[in-house]
């Protein structure tokens, strides 16, 4: 009876995220090229030809993290690597930087997926002038 309920337990536990089939550990041993074996054929590209900007974009965090500072990167185009999971960087939607904490979900994806660029419309009231009930108005 107690084997039953241990056993019941260790099911319910926690079940650990993969990607592709590999834990999150095993994915930030893999080089840069590696990883880009497991991804679709039009991230993988990319990821190959970004091979040197991921680079520089790595050390240039580790560097920052090691300061205490915050990421901050306008490259909205850098595809999601293992090695950034985990982390908090804000990226430029335009107008500002918006923090995103990246998870084991967004590899393969690009950061600028994660930073709207345009937000919903939110209507106020008409302004003076763009109804015909406010032309009839009297004006002192």
């Amino acid at each position: 009876m107690k084997e039953q309920k241990i056993q019941q337990n260790e099911d319910f536990k926690k079940k650990e995220q993969t990607y592709r089939g590999k834990t999150i550990e095993n994915l930030k041993n893999l080089d840069i090229r590696e990883f880009a074996e497991l991804l679709k054929s039009n991230e993988k590209r990319t990821l190959m030809r970004q091979y040197g900007e991921v680079e520089k974009f790595l050390i240039r965090f580790n560097k920052k993290i090691l300061k205490g500072k915050q990421i901050k990167t306008h490259q909205r185009e850098l595809v999601i690597v293992p090695k950034m999971v985990g982390l908090r960087i804000n990226v430029h939607n335009g107008k500002e930087f918006v923090p995103i904490d990246i998870t084991i979900d967004m590899l393969g994806h690009r950061l600028g997926e994660f930073s709207v660029t345009r937000q919903k419309v939110k209507h106020g009231a008409a302004g003076i002038g763009a109804t015909r009930s406010s032309a009839s108005a009297s004006v002192k």
